[in-house]
């Protein structure tokens, strides 16, 4: 098959009428992007939306061979005009199967949202899923026992568990196209948009592209190990929560344990359970080198400062005397066995760590041998990751790549 992406922003396009953000300011020229819609051989149109016959014409396409137009999500907008010579716009129900004269074969996929996916099995027998914007399947869609979806168009940026849930049913596979489509202003155009896709082990192409379903494109894989570093509020976390969003099956290790009667603490800790996918495990532990050193799921730990905390307590490195007598020596011996796990480990790991010491100087001698060895244990573990990270206001900045 092949597949002329004539439009792939949301629906109300990018950038959006009147929007005033950052984003859309700079999405003007080749990264402007239409309402998402699809033409798959020239015979069908999945979403008809304005101007698609000019989007066609740009691409160096005509739509007078379109024998069927599909809508995938609720249209509560002024109604889109039909061109003349277009079938009618229709939807399939859920789970009905629906054969166009031009052989392909288009089922409805249910959805947890509002909205219909569509999969389309063309006359060579490749396969595609094209998901309506802030949709996922409702299940697993019936791709258990089939082989993967030699591609799939969805809002990956937006809804980054639908691709997490194709990935964990064997619908999208390591050989799977996965397009990102639907974009809107919440990802900067460019740079940052490209480093979100491949996060996901997606990617992004401009209005206007044709793709051939089936055909190979090698995506960026993400890192084996990444380390994100970032001060108080700078957004880390979510950043590295976001790397791994895509992944069917995440360890999230909380280092920072329970600290009884801190109201605030426990308000601290109930956002970031919060804001995880369902299918996360959580594992409150600061045992990490046994966990890098076993196999499993990706893993995502969060915070190497707080492990370094409970390290020293445990080394009792406050104390100026137990310091000097052992602590340092106990301390250190800790560090190089989580650094010596990290060098080791197979598993994929996503690291969180504050960047300190670029401030004031803390008053006392236990806080700034805090921040000391913070200092050294970013470096000894930046050293051993292919990806480094540095989150500032928000924004991510790669030291190392």
């Amino acid at each position: 098959m092949e597949l002329t992406l004539l439009g792939t922003g949301t629906p109300e396009g990018l950038p959006r009428p009147g929007c005033p953000c950052a984003a859309c300011a700079l999405s003007v020229g080749a990264r402007a992007r239409a309402a998402t819609s699809l033409l798959v051989d020239g015979a069908l149109l999945l979403d008809l939306t304005p101007g698609a016959v000019l989007a066609g014409a740009r691409a160096g396409h005509s739509l007078a061979g379109v024998r069927q137009v599909l809508l995938t999500h609720p249209h509560d907008g002024p109604p889109v005009e039909l061109p003349p010579g277009l079938p009618a716009a229709g939807r399939v129900p859920d789970g009905r199967e629906l054969a166009v004269i031009s052989g392909h074969r288009v089922r409805a996929v249910p959805m947890d949202a509002p909205g219909t996916g569509y999969e389309v099995t063309g006359p060579d027998g490749s396969r595609l899923l094209y998901l309506p914007p802030g949709g996922a399947p409702a299940g697993t869609n019936g791709a258990l026992g089939q082989r993967p979806y030699d591609m799939v168009l969805a809002d990956v940026l937006g809804r980054p568990e639908a691709l997490a849930r194709l990935r964990a049913s064997g619908a999208a596979g390591p050989t799977t196209d996965v397009i990102a489509v639907h974009l809107d202003h919440d990802v900067p155009p460019g740079r940052e948009l490209e480093r979100r896709c491949a996060a996901a082990g997606a990617r992004a192409v401009p209005d206007g592209t044709t793709v051939t379903v089936g055909e190979y494109h090698a995506v960026p894989d993400l890192p084996r190990r990444t380390l994100v570093l970032g001060g108080a509020r700078s957004g880390k976390s979510v950043e590295a929560e976001r790397r791994l969003a895509c992944f069917p099956e995440v360890e999230y290790v909380a280092t920072g344990g329970s600290r009884d009667g801190d109201a605030e603490w426990a308000a601290r800790v109930g956002l970031h359970r919060e804001r995880r996918p369902a299918s996360w495990r959580t594992l409150e532990t600061c045992e990490l080198a046994p966990l890098l050193v076993e196999g499993g799921p990706p893993l995502l730990i969060d915070c190497l400062a707080l492990w370094l905390t409970d390290a020293m307590d445990r080394a009792g490195a406050w104390d100026d005397a137990v310091w000097a007598a052992r602590g340092q020596k106990e301390l250190r011996e800790r560090i190089a066995e989580l650094v010596a796990a990290v060098r080791a480990t197979r598993r994929t790991v996503v690291a969180v760590s504050n960047e300190v010491g670029s401030g004031i100087v803390p008053a006392t001698a236990s806080g700034r041998r805090f921040r000391d060895e913070l200092g050294r244990l970013n470096s000894l573990v930046a050293g051993e990751c292919e990806h480094v990270l540095l989150v500032v206001a928000g924004q991510a900045v790669a030291l190392k790549e």
